[in-house]
Formats: structure tokens, sequence, C-alpha cells
């Protein structure tokens, strides 16, 4: 009865004893794959290979490339490369927990448990290595050695080959399966590599076996069989033998190219230093310039601002003195005037009396001579003021072109003044109409209405002050006097003598403006029918630039802002005709167009064609005349007449 029981256990350890010797211990069926030892809390994985719990736990938690396990992605079975799910919950194999203490029993070994303790350990009373701590004391130690990817924390070795397929590096005795197994026959194995995710094709995830000439990059074998199948394609190591073969050029090259740079470099240093001092002296001297403007500036404007107010205490005590006076001598006829009123019918004596201090009174002349009367000077300040403004501000605009390289080159300040007193007022002595308000002009108002007969088809009206050029065109009635080839229109008034003054708004669009003469023939061509472009007709341009002034087909460019109101002034009498930009009931002179034979007009080819056939445009009868060049030009026609009837009321 007692041996029956007592032979079980030793025909069982004997049957364990044989089934582990055959292999070896290390490396029998009831020894982990990883840390080579007896399996400890013994685990399955789906693929049917037992590990450690701890040990594949440790393998599922090491940082991996995205496809071959570890935190980057499912975790592969070292055997078998079978994926190991990251959600698999690991579960202990309570059959192979049941059969290791017998295994321990039978071969008078120790048990997992007391083998585990047994593991060496830090000496007594030392405190115990951090996980890790052996492998990079390790690694500190054999330098720049690969470890093993599938051996445990702590006891991690040297690897001796790396797999391209597995992307791991492994030890002798984790090498063993990818020498033994078939499975493994196809991967291919390379000396220990630190990188082995870089060997991998990015696009294919396949190992990187091969280099395109053609493309000089590395591929893959799907790349070989796809994008590169008909590239010059060669294996890496082929390919590292031709380049090697280059290396000492290119280093040589690489050395004297270093040396280029190193001097190329100290070079631009010292041009980056000289381009900042000079920059800050520049600016120094600028900032100093621009100081002393400032006190010039401030320095005319204390004197004009001195020079009103000397006229303005000069003249204001006789203003006012002579203002004393007016009330003084208003009080005392006032009272005169009410006493002789007061005067009994029946007192003659005090009647008389009072008529005689009355008549005294008014014919009595004590006014101080009234000085104040005659020009305010101080009110010139304005225009002066304005004038400097101008001065400077198309300084700075040329010196500011010239800086950058274009426009002109270095007018002094007198011919830049005079250039622009000829632009904004040109022959301003004979015209004095130039240093009137708009008041003055609105004398000569001239009434315009546009005339239907004379429209171009591709010409809408409105009423008769509108005009705007349409795409389709509009079914005028035939007309002798229609413009055919040109977008034009007149008015219906002609002008034969005296002074004539309207106004246009430009709304939108290229519009020029100006006269023409009554005989002109509407059917000319466009070339020489148009506005300006001919001995009978002249007139001011706006080109969504700037204004040009037209006649005899000779122009003249002007540089001035661009107003939304153009005043047109024609002295028939005078032979001269003005344009003026409207703005605020301020008159800005654009153009004058008269005969000024001067020795400037002799090197103006606009002024001389003007000293030569202006005067016999005058010879007959004008009418004011529109051109609306470009397909959304709008004009109107301004109403000046109650802008008259003001002026009249405040005269």
């Amino acid at each position: 009865m007692d041996a029956a029981p007592g032979s079980a256990p030793s025909s069982s350890a004997a049957a364990l004893r044989l089934a582990l010797a055959a292999p070896g211990l290390p490396e029998g069926p009831l020894c982990c794959p990883i840390c080579l030892d007896v399996l400890r809390d013994p685990v399955t994985v789906p693929c049917g290979h037992n590990f450690c719990q701890g040990c594949l736990q440790a393998l599922r938690q090491r940082p991996g490339p995205p496809d071959g396990g570890g935190a980057g992605g499912a975790a592969r079975c070292p055997l078998c490369q079978e994926p190991v799910p990251a959600a698999l919950r690991l579960c202990k194999n309570r059959a192979l927990c049941e059969l290791l203490p017998l295994l321990a029993a039978a071969t008078g070994g120790s048990s997992p448990s007391s083998s585990a303790a047994a593991t060496p350990t830090s000496p007594a009373g030392a405190s115990p290595m951090a996980p890790g701590a052996e492998e990079e004391d390790a690694a500190g130690e054999e330098g720049a050695a690969v470890l093993c990817d599938v051996c445990p924390p702590g006891s991690r070795v040297a690897a001796e080959r790396s797999c391209l397929v597995c992307l791991a590096s492994f030890c002798g005795a984790h090498l063993e399966p990818h020498r033994r197994a078939p499975a493994f026959r196809a991967h291919r194995l390379v000396a220990p590599l630190r990188r082995l995710e870089e060997g991998l094709c990015p696009r294919h995830l396949q190992p990187l076996d091969g280099f395109c000439r053609t493309e000089q990059s590395c591929v893959c074998s799907r790349c070989r069989a796809h994008e590169h199948r008909a590239h010059d394609v060669v294996p890496l190591e082929q390919e590292r033998e031709h380049k090697q073969a280059q290396q000492a050029k290119f280093l040589s090259d690489a050395e004297n190219e270093l040396e280029e740079l190193a001097v190329t470099i100290t070079q631009a240093k010292k041009m980056v230093e000289l381009i900042k001092g000079a920059a800050t002296k520049e600016r120094e001297r600028v900032e100093k310039l621009f100081a002393e403007a400032s006190e010039v500036l401030a320095a005319f404007q204390k004197e004009v601002l001195g020079f009103i107010e000397d006229g303005e205490r000069s003249m204001l005590g006789e203003a006012e003195a002579d203002l004393r006076w007016k009330e003084q001598r208003r009080a005392k006829l006032a009272q005169c005037k009410q006493s002789l009123e007061n005067v009994p019918s029946t007192d003659t004596i005090y009647f008389l009396q009072e008529f005689q201090a009355l008549k005294a009174a008014m014919e009595e002349n004590l006014s101080p001579p009234l000085s104040f009367q005659k020009e305010l000077n101080f009110t010139k300040c304005t225009q002066a003021v304005g004038a400097m403004k101008d001065v400077l501000s198309t300084a700075c605009k040329n010196q500011w072109n010239h800086l950058r390289g274009k426009g002109v080159d270095g007018l002094n300040c007198q011919e830049m003044e005079e250039a622009l007193a000829e632009s904004r007022f040109p022959d301003k002595s004979n015209n004095a109409a130039c240093l009137e308000s708009r008041d003055y002009f609105l004398k000569f108002a001239f009434i315009i209405d546009l005339d239907s007969d004379t429209a171009d088809k591709f010409i809408q009206l409105f009423g008769t002050k509108g005009a705007k050029r349409v795409l389709c065109p509009i079914p005028y009635p035939e007309s002798p006097t229609r413009f055919i080839n040109c977008e034009q229109v007149l008015g219906l008034n002609l002008m034969n003598r005296g002074n004539y003054y309207w106004e246009v708004e430009l709304i939108d669009g290229w519009v020029s403006i100006g006269v023409i003469a009554e005989d002109f023939d509407p059917r000319e061509a466009y070339s020489h029918g148009r506005l300006g472009r001919n001995d009978s007709s002249c007139c001011l341009q706006w080109n969504g630039q700037n204004y040009v002034a037209w006649f005899g087909g000779f122009e003249c460019p002007i540089q001035q802002p661009f107003f939304h109101t153009i005043g047109v002034f024609l002295e028939y009498s005078e032979k001269a005709l003005t344009f003026y930009g409207v703005k605020d009931s301020k008159m800005t002179c654009l153009q004058q167009l008269k005969v000024s034979p001067s020795a400037k007009g002799k090197l103006d080819p606009f002024q001389n064609k003007i000293n030569r056939q202006f005067a016999s445009l005058f010879s007959c009868k004008l009418k004011p005349a529109f051109f609306l060049e470009s397909v959304d030009a709008h004009l109107q026609i301004g109403p000046l007449k109650k802008d008259c009837v003001s002026v009249l009321k405040r005269r």
C-alpha cells in the first residue's frame, strides 16, 4: 500500500528527467526562451509558446518599431514572430504551474521561486539596483556595444547579430531559433545595428536591401518590383564599395570647401560689421540733418506767427480806435436826435438850439485815418506757407525717387520752385483769375446742356447734365452732327465772346474735358477726331493716373493729385483756356493754354504748338466738348445755378 503511492512520484520524475535531458535544460520545453531559465509563473501566447509572465510582460512594454512590437505596436513572439495582441490578458498556464514543482522535486533542483530568490543580488545592506542599471553599466563598460533586445532587463548581453526582418538584435543564445528553425531561414542577419528602424522602407515597411543608382536612394524588394523596376538597382554592399572608392576624393573636396568657407565667412563678417557701422553713421548724420531742418522750420514758423501777431497788433489798435469813435458818434447823434424829437412844439428857442446841436454833430468829422482798410498783409502767410509746403513735398518726393534709383536726377531748390510754380500757376502774372477764389469764377458761370444730337451711340445721356459710356449701342436717330467714330458729346451752347466758366464732376473712368470748334466734322476718323488730337479742339484728360493736356496731337503731363471737380475757365477775348481743380471752394490751377512766346517755349513741343496754332482756334465759335474714353467713363455737369445765387446774396 505504501509502495504504490511512493512509486508514482519516482516514475513521474523519471519521465520528466527524460523529457528535459534530451535537449538540455537551458533549451528544454519547460524553459523560458527569453531568460533561458525554468519557467516562472508560465503563460502561453496564442502561437502556443510558453514564457515567464514577467519576461513576456517586460518584452511587451519595451519600446520598439511601429510594427515590430513594444510600446509602438503589437509585440511579437521571439520564437515565431507571431503578433501578441496588446489587449491580450496574460493568464497563467495552470497545468505547467502544477508540473514545475514536480520537476523540481524529481531533479533535486530548487523550485522556480527558490531559484529566483537565489539570483545574485546586491550585498547585504546595500540598496538593490534599479531596473536597467546593470544594462547601463554593461553598456558603459562595453562602449558602443549593441545589447540583445530579448534578454530580460538587468541581464542583457551584447548582441551578435541584428535581424532586418524582426527589427531586433539577438545574443548568441537567442539567435539559435534563427539558425535552427526553418521559419527564420528567409530572415536577413547583419552585424549588430543600433537604429534598425532606419533600415526599413517607410512606404512598404520592408527591409532596405538594395540601392537605386538612378534615384540615388535605398530601396526594398517591393520597391524594386514596382517603382524602381526599370532602374539600375544594386546590392547595398556593392554600392558601399563603390562609394568608399570615392570617399577620399569627396573628403578632400569637402575639406577644401570648408577652408574656403572659413575665409569667406571671415570676409562676410567684416562686411556685416562694415554695413552696420556705415548704417549707424549714416543714421546719425541723417537724424542730425532732420533735426536741423526741423529747427529751420520751427524758426520759420516762429517768424511767420510773429509776423501775423505784429500785423494784428499794429492794425488792431487803429481798428479798435475807429470802432470807439464810431460808437461815441453814434451815441452822440442818437442823443441829439432824441433831444430834438422831445422839444415841445411851443418852445421855439429850445428847438432851434437842439436842431443846431444835431446839425453840428452831423457835420463834425474827427474820424482817424483807417489804414486797416488796406490789404491785410498778414493774410498772405497762408499762401507763403502753402507754397513752402508744396516745394518741400516736391523736394522730398524727387529726392526719394532719386534714392530709389528712379525719377529726376538732382534738381536744386530754385529749379524745383520754378517747376512747381509753372505747373500750378502757369503764366501767373498775366492771369489774375489764378489769385481769386471760386466766387470770382461764379460771376462767369455758364449753364451747359448736353446736345443729344451729337452724342455717340455708345454714350447714354441722363437728362441734359449726365453722360455715361455703355457697352450696348443706343438707337439714336440719324443726325449730321452726331459723332460716329469717337465716344464724344457736345454742349448745346455756343461761346464767341466774353468769359465762360463751368464745372464737371468726374464720377468714374477716363474722361476728357475741353472745347471744340463749331464747324468740326463729327465723322472724322478715331485717330484724328478725338479731342486734342487736332487743331480744332483742346482738352484736359484724366487717364486714371494723372492729368494730361492735349492740343494738336501734342500732350503735356500734369503732376497733380486727383480732383473730383474740374473747373473750366474760357477767356475768349484773351484767347486763353484754364483748367482748375476745385475742392472746398479752393481753386488749384492745373494747366493754362495760352500763347506765351518765351525762351522755354522753344524747348517745349507742346508750348510750341500752342504758340503756333492755338490762337486760330478762337477764330470761330466754340462749344464745350466731352470725350468718354474708357468703358466705365461717367461724368456729370456741375450745378452752378444755386452757387451763383448764393454768391449774389452774399454780395
